[in-house]
């Protein structure tokens, strides 16, 4: 590698012929993914920031009206409401989504038979189209011929509006949520389980540990970083539930206005009536609250760790 000095005499070394091409190769090795993101994720949040400020037609003409949208958003009684659906299914979901990961995880972590084909039953669904998953749920739920209706009936109870009544329909679609989130949750505390060295079990056997002390003493304390990792992307994929909704509560269910979340609103804003600039706030306000929660997730965990 070539040397020189600057005129401050500080000796810089040159790059060698071999170390720019390795450069370059690099360089060329991340311009697709480099590009993607800037086309498909950075230009169009960068767009949306824009059209927030907004009037935007259904031809993309937009005019600006300062934070007119804002205000909007923050009068109309429509979105309190499905912030508040939204909410409620994360704060159903995340938590009974965890504890049952952490569970099955734990099983499967023991020495039992048939691990491999236990692991596949339980992530299959996580891999599933969203529409498929839909469709065979709403099978299962319907009031007159699905197989839950059914079998209550057999028992010589009554049916249930399980996607009808907007008391029950959104705890029903949780349900279908967490059936498809906890295997790949699942997945990934697994490899965090696996991930920890035998000698921290053999050291608290030795100091008479059980196995329900070894699960609270050893294996969660050092299983932390994952269950963050796991509550912080459950957070995320709790807000920004969407398909099975929408595929499951139809807009002339009776339901629709208690199972309706924010994503959905801002789905319904901006192409099902036009208000692109509207729905453009929208999504701004949904990603500040993500960010907001995910920081104070981020400021907990330093504290969890430095308590420990």
């Amino acid at each position: 590698m070539a040397e020189g000095k600057s005129k401050t005499g500080v000796v810089k070394k040159r790059a060698s012929k071999r170390e720019k091409k390795d450069w370059i190769a690099a360089y060329i090795f991340i311009a697709p993914v480099t590009l993607g993101l800037l086309v498909f994720y950075i230009w169009p949040f960068i767009q949306n920031i824009w059209f927030s400020f907004n009037e935007v037609s259904k031809f993309n003409v937009a005019t600006f009206c300062g934070l007119a949208n804002y205000q909007k958003v923050f009068r109309d009684g429509e979105v309190l409401k499905t912030f508040g659906n939204t909410l409620k299914y994360v704060v159903v979901t995340v938590p009974v989504g965890l504890f049952l990961s952490i569970l099955i995880a734990t099983l499967l972590n023991s020495k039992i038979k048939g691990t491999s084909i236990y692991r596949t039953l339980y992530f299959l669904p996580s891999v599933t189209m969203a529409a498929a998953v839909a469709m065979v749920w709403k099978w299962i739920y319907n009031e007159k011929m699905g197989i839950l209706n059914s079998a209550i009936r057999a028992l010589g109870g009554k049916g249930v509006g399980w996607l009808t009544d907007p008391k029950i329909a959104l705890y029903s679609v949780m349900i279908v949520g967490l059936w498809m989130s906890v295997g790949y949750n699942m997945i990934i505390l697994l490899a965090g389980m696996q991930g920890i060295s035998k000698s921290y079990y053999e050291a608290a056997q030795i100091d008479g540990a059980g196995p329900i002390q070894l699960f609270f003493k050893v294996t969660i304390p050092l299983l932390t970083p994952t269950i963050f990792f796991v509550m912080i992307t459950s957070i995320i994929s709790g807000f920004q539930v969407f398909d099975v909704i929408y595929m499951m509560i139809g807009k002339t269910n009776p339901a629709y206005a208690n199972t309706q979340t924010v994503v959905m609103l801002f789905y319904r804003q901006a192409f099902d009536y036009g208000y692109k600039g509207y729905a453009a706030a929208i999504s701004i306000l949904i990603f500040a609250v993500i960010m907001l929660v995910t920081v104070i997730q981020m400021i907990g965990q330093k504290k969890w760790v430095n308590y420990d």
